[in-house]
């Protein structure tokens, strides 16, 4: 393999990943006809794909993951500054500047602040606390942030007890709602059940999105042992039964130990 650096000269990674995608853009075709949101499903992709390795612990997929972010990244400046003063630079200087911002204390600037308060004194006054949020968030972590936004103002419980109040009122209102056999309404209530488990997440130190790629994980695991299993026993799982196949289920569990439960 060619080592490419000395073709892509600059005095950090990221001129390097720039200048390669300099080089792209004027020497092959597919790379020219991009544009910022032609390349938008890589961007998505390349995210969630580092996202994976990090979850699966794979190092070396983690560096290769972390590369294609890095080139889409470097493409989105390369081709916002062919038709904008943005460049790498100014958008350094919007992320250094934003940092200081929100750490005063570690520049000698100001006295330390909460993250979400040093978000807030961003915003203009009349603007909604909820404002600026991404409309492409993923459910869950909406339902995180808008949380985290309207807590720094005060509007929070104290401790973890009072959204656990909530799930149980609000699971009751589910199962009224899917007694009456009201479509519409089981739709709402469970709007408002998850929403309140993810509140007693946030209060609770976890984020709802890591604790449920968590609890995938553990049923993918789980289940995968139970049709082995069920195999060794001769158990077709298409007719054996819910019985059955969560008698296997608790078997595993119990195996795996209590805090795999």
């Amino acid at each position: 393999m060619t080592d490419a650096s000395h073709h892509f000269p600059g005095p950090g990674t990221l001129d390097r990943a720039l200048n390669l995608v300099r080089f792209l853009r004027k020497e092959c075709s597919w790379d020219a006809e991009q544009t910022a949101e032609s390349l938008i499903p890589h961007l998505l992709e390349e995210t969630h794909e580092v996202v994976d390795a990090i979850r699966t612990g794979d190092l070396l997929a983690l560096e290769g993951e972390l590369g294609d972010l890095l080139l889409n990244l470097a493409f989105q400046i390369v081709v916002a500054e062919e038709k904008s003063p943005l460049d790498a630079d100014t958008v350094y200087a919007r992320l250094e500047s934003k940092m200081i911002a929100r750490h005063p204390h570690l520049f000698g600037v100001g006295e330390r602040r909460g993250w979400e308060e040093s978000k807030a004194a961003e915003r203009s006054a009349d603007e909604s606390v909820l404002s600026g949020l991404a409309s492409g968030l993923d459910p869950l972590t909406g339902s995180y942030r808008i949380q985290e936004r309207v807590a720094a103002v005060g509007f929070d419980w104290t401790d973890p007890s009072g959204p656990a109040r909530k799930v149980s009122e609000e699971l009751g209102e589910v199962l009224d709602a899917i007694a009456a056999e009201e479509t519409d309404a089981v739709v709402e209530e469970v709007g408002d059940l998850l929403f309140a488990v993810v509140n007693l997440a946030r209060l609770a130190g976890a984020h709802p999105t890591t604790a449920l790629a968590r609890a995938n994980d553990k049923f993918r695991d789980r289940f995968r042992r139970l049709e082995e299993v069920a195999a060794e026993r001769g158990i077709d799982l298409r007719s054996a039964g819910l019985d059955v196949l969560d008698g296997i289920w608790d078997e595993l569990k119990r195996e795996e130990g209590p805090r795999r439960q």
